[in-house]
C-alpha cells in the first residue's frame, strides 16, 4: 500500500502586503517557472519609484556643484599657496584658503553619502515594485486557488480577511510514492532496483517506476518500512 506525493510543492504567497489587482490562474492550470501568476496595485510603487529616481538625481547634482566647487577652492589655493611663498600673500589668507578646501571634501563626502542612500532607496522601490507581479517559482500545476481579485494579501497572516497565498503550485515532476512495505520483506528491496505500480483509480495501468530509497525507520504500529518509489516516466 502507498500513496502518491509531491516532494516539491509550495503555496505561492506575496512578498508584500497589498490589494490584489488581478489573479490569472485557476485550479487544475499548468504555468511555467516565471509565468505571471497575479498581481497588485502598484500606483503607490510606482510613484515611490519615480519619487527615489528624482531624489537621486537631485542628490547627484549636488555631488557635481560641490565637485565642482571643491576644484575651484583647490585651483584659488594652489594660487594663493604660492604667493605666500614668494612673501606676496598673507597667512591668513592662506589658511582661508586651505579651510576652504577642507570643507569642501568634508560637503563632497556628505554629497556623496547621501547619493548612496538615495541610490539604496530607488534599489528597494525598485524591488517593492518588482514584488507587486508575483510569478511561478517553478513549472508545476495549480492544485488550489486561494486569492481573487479586491482580496488584501500579505506575507503573514495578519487578522481579518487579509489572505496569505495565491494559490498551491505542485511540481508535477518531483510525484513520487511513498510504500509502506511489511518489514519482514524489506531485505527484498534494495534502492534503484526497478518495479511497477499500481494505482487504484486505473487497476489495468502497470506503471514502471524504480526504488529510490529504503527508509531506515519502521512503523511499530502497523509493522510496515516506508520505501521511496519515483515513477520512470512523468508528463510534462
Amino acid at each position: 500500500a502507498g500513496y502518491v506525493v509531491a516532494r516539491r510543492e509550495t503555496t505561492v504567497s506575496s512578498r508584500i502586503t497589498g490589494m490584489i489587482r488581478a489573479v490569472y490562474v485557476q485550479e487544475g492550470m499548468a504555468v511555467r517557472h516565471g509565468q505571471v501568476l497575479a498581481r497588485l496595485a502598484a500606483r503607490t510603487a510606482r510613484a515611490n519609484v519615480l519619487l527615489a529616481r528624482r531624489q537621486l538625481r537631485a542628490e547627484q547634482a549636488l555631488v557635481e556643484s560641490a565637485q565642482a566647487q571643491l576644484a575651484l577652492d583647490r585651483k584659488n589655493w594652489f594660487r594663493i599657496r604660492s604667493v605666500f611663498r614668494k612673501g606676496l600673500e598673507s597667512r591668513s589668507a592662506r589658511d582661508a584658503a586651505r579651510a576652504a578646501v577642507a570643507l569642501d571634501r568634508a560637503g563632497l563626502r556628505h554629497d556623496q553619502a547621501d547619493v548612496a542612500a538615495a541610490r539604496s532607496e530607488l534599489a528597494l522601490a525598485r524591488i517593492i515594485l518588482n514584488h507587486t507581479v508575483i510569478r511561478a517559482p517553478f513549472t508545476g500545476i495549480v492544485t488550489a486557488k486561494y486569492a481573487h481579485r479586491g482580496e488584501m494579501i500579505s506575507p503573514a497572516a495578519v487578522g481579518g480577511f487579509t489572505k496569505t497565498g495565491i494559490c498551491e503550485l505542485v511540481d508535477m515532476q518531483s510525484l513520487e510514492m511513498d510504500v509502506d512495505v511489511n518489514e519482514s520483506f524489506i531485505d527484498r528491496v534494495h534502492a534503484g532496483e526497478p518495479t511497477r505500480v499500481v494505482l487504484n483509480a486505473y487497476p489495468d495501468w502497470n506503471i514502471p517506476a524504480h526504488v529510490i530509497s529504503v527508509v531506515p525507520t519502521a512503523n511499530k504500529n502497523k509493522g510496515t518500512v516506508k520505501v521511496r518509489v519515483a515513477f520512470q516516466h512523468l508528463d510534462s
